[in-house]
């Protein structure tokens, strides 16, 4: 996204989880050479989604999706997500 954790932290603002979900499929096993795919799947203005795929070769073992709230680290309150931050999460060019 351009930007690490770290330098959202240093800025005051963080995002917790609000819902995690898994939906397992298919077994995976000790020493399988997984892939795990992530993608944004929903911004609003105070929290975004993401949505998971872990698969091994063709075959997708586990898909799943959580929900992260932004806040303000120094109180722990919700907060919008700072425009700076969607900018670049969303791929959008003031």
């Amino acid at each position: 996204m351009g930007f690490s954790y770290r330098e959202m932290e240093k800025r005051g603002y963080g995002f917790v989880v609000i819902e995690a979900h898994a939906f397992y499929k298919r077994p995976a096993f000790f020493d399988d050479e997984l892939v795990l795919r992530t993608e944004l799947v929903e911004l609003k203005r105070a929290s975004l989604s993401f949505g998971y795929g872990i698969s091994r070769g063709e075959e997708v073992l586990v898909t799943g999706r959580t929900r992260h709230g932004c806040v303000e680290l120094a109180t722990g309150r919700p907060s919008r997500i700072p425009k700076e931050f969607v900018v670049r999460v969303s791929g959008d060019r003031p």
